[in-house]
């Protein structure tokens, strides 16, 4: 896994500060019960600047997992539209960009219950080429089937890409590594394929 290269800025609740500053309390209601929910977009540089890959669709699906999850976001599809723009734009990336929209509950509020707890969305974004690296392309990846599975879709918000729903990936992909290979392949509870970490 490659390591996170700092950019300048991060958009953090409406707008753009220093990434040294994009910071959270350790008692933020999300990092204790796990409800919190992101996207995983690219940009690519083009001749013409960076394009966006599929913009629209990662920005209405973050807006359907927080409504899953519920999460009431604080902001508009346009908003969380142009915050991705804008942490693409006013950074110097020269190579392939990651982009990372969050959104969770803050801190102010402690127990299960989510019901008053602030809502805080943040958008990273870093240079960061091929998943798993420019020679797993070219030669490929030694995968095995994790002992851990997909949830089912009635035990998780398994429709939702909510951090929650990443801790068996995690577990799967430690698993994996740990026995020599590079990643992990997920069933599902009728023991069907159903996705990697």
């Amino acid at each position: 896994m490659a390591q996170i290269q700092e950019a300048e800025l991060i958009w953090k609740d409406g707008k753009l500060i220093p990434w040294a500053e994009a910071t959270t309390h350790v008692l933020t209601h999300s990092l204790h019960y796990g409800n919190a929910v992101f996207e995983g977009v690219r940009a690519y540089k083009t001749d013409k600047g960076y394009a966006i890959f599929r913009l629209d669709e990662h920005t209405r699906r973050l807006e359907i997992s927080a409504k899953l999850c519920l999460i009431k976001l604080p902001f508009s599809f346009e908003q969380l539209r142009q915050a991705q723009i804008d942490v693409v734009a006013k950074n110097r990336f020269d190579q392939t960009v990651y982009i990372r929209p969050l959104a969770y509950f803050g801190y102010g509020s402690m127990g299960v219950s989510s019901k008053d707890c602030s809502v805080n969305v943040v958008v990273a974004a870093w240079q960061w080429g091929a998943y798993m690296g420019e020679e797993a392309l070219r030669k490929g990846i030694k995968a095995k089937i994790s002992s851990w599975m997909k949830p089912a879709q009635f035990s998780m918000m398994a429709k939702a890409k909510a951090s929650a729903n990443y801790f068996n990936s995690q577990m799967a992909n430690f698993e994996a590594v740990d026995a020599g290979y590079d990643e992990a392949i997920l069933l599902d509870p009728q023991g069907f394929v159903a996705e990697g970490p």
